[in-house]
């Protein structure tokens, strides 16, 4: 993303420094050059991995020749995810109709890839378990990104074979139901992430999101499960590994 262009190297650095590798940039950020973006960051950098697709605020302009084009750039072999795709009804950028078609194309080219889907959801958990459910998404699983819902959404979609990722909302002041989901969430099923360049974990709230924040997200979770930082830095990072298949 363009706030990174001032200092990107930077940033993988510092990441690197707290101990954030490997990582994984999402392609779809914007326009079909994001994803070539994010594949050529992680052509430069043996520890930085990309996914493809294009978000639900743009499903709009998803075509035949966009699947077309997200399907040959899985070809490359940094590229170990399908995603972000999901749907986003608070925004409302694209029509819902045309998120869930965007969806479920995605869903099922990642199916026919033998990739995991990076999904993003905005109110609308009850369409999204509906599509995950049948377009057979367990079948290659995936990653409920940016997870933000309670116990019985979480149970949902873990159920269907899924990962929940708690980004810097689990340290926020509101989000009881939330670390409610982060306790009992299964050991096997949990990740961290930034969310990088959006929200930044207290006490960094308000601040550019960036891959070295993750820590303050991990060290909350950590002491909600009543455990140490070191153990679930290990446990999240054998997970995203397993997941999406990182060198170890």
């Amino acid at each position: 993303m363009d706030r990174f262009d001032e200092d990107r190297e930077e940033v993988i650095r510092r990441a690197r420094d707290a101990g954030v590798t490997p990582m994984v940039t999402i392609g779809a950020g914007g326009p079909m050059e994001c994803n070539h973006k994010a594949i050529e960051l992680a052509e430069s950098h043996d520890d930085v991995f990309a996914t493809v697709g294009v978000h639900p605020h743009d499903a709009a302009w998803v075509n035949d020749d966009v699947l077309t084009e997200i399907d040959r750039l899985t070809e490359h072999p940094k590229v170990v995810g399908i995603g972000e795709t999901g749907l986003d009804f608070y925004y409302d950028n694209s029509s819902r109709a045309s998120q869930e078609n965007a969806f479920r194309r995605f869903v099922q080219l990642a199916r026919g890839r033998r990739l995991p889907v990076v999904v993003h959801l905005r109110d609308a958990y009850d369409l999204a378990a509906q599509v995950l459910r049948e377009e057979n998404a367990a079948t290659v699983g995936g990653v409920i990104h940016c997870f933000s819902g309670d116990r019985a959404a979480a149970r949902t979609f873990l159920d269907l074979g899924f990962h929940l990722s708690f980004s810097g909302i689990v340290t926020f002041k509101n989000a009881d139901e939330l670390r409610e989901a982060a306790k009992m969430t299964p050991a096997d099923r949990l990740l961290v992430e930034t969310d990088a360049p959006f929200l930044a974990p207290v006490p960094l709230r308000g601040k550019r999101n960036e891959p070295a924040f993750v820590l303050h997200t991990a060290a909350l979770v950590a002491e909600l499960r009543g455990t140490g930082l070191d153990e679930i830095a290990d446990l999240t990072s054998a997970n995203a590994r397993a997941l999406f298949g990182l060198p170890g």
